[in-house]
């Protein structure tokens, strides 16, 4: 049953990502080009994101416990660090150069244009050189 909820869940992401425009990385980009050939559509994929996951947030966190684990796995930690701020800003920086972000990457590889997969890729070895850099670290070292 949880395998057919988070496919049914996945399918529905989908979708919605495709419908919604988030797989056309024109039309994403267009987005970010306030100055040029601004298309402000987005935004109402955004806010509907928003009410959408607000209203999920006051239904599951509203249970004890999660349907299909023993208990919710969420952060914990809420310190702004070196960390959290230049993962935000390579995300950043990486959706507006390519136009995709990494979820509404997955649904677009369907389309099975080589940008995607190239796009895909370099976020795959991001997370790997991620790691490296982080297992690198002496222990304790927040940066």
């Amino acid at each position: 049953m949880k395998l057919i909820v988070l496919y049914l869940i996945g399918l529905v992401f989908g979708v919605g990502i495709s419908i919604s425009g988030m797989a056309n990385p024109a039309k994403v980009l267009n987005f970010f080009d306030i100055a040029g050939s601004w298309d402000p559509s987005l935004i109402f994929v955004m806010g509907g994101a928003l009410v959408t996951t607000f209203i999920g947030y006051k239904l599951v966190f509203g249970r004890s416990e999660p349907v299909f684990e023993g208990d919710f796995s969420v952060p914990t930690s809420r310190t702004i660090d070196l960390k959290l701020v230049g993962g935000s800003a390579v995300f950043g920086i990486g959706w507006g150069i390519a136009g995709f972000c990494p979820g509404g990457a997955l649904p677009a590889l369907g389309t099975g244009r080589w940008e995607v997969f190239a796009f895909v890729g370099a976020v795959i070895v991001g997370i790997f050189l991620a790691k490296w850099f982080q297992n690198r670290q002496p222990a304790g070292a927040t940066a």
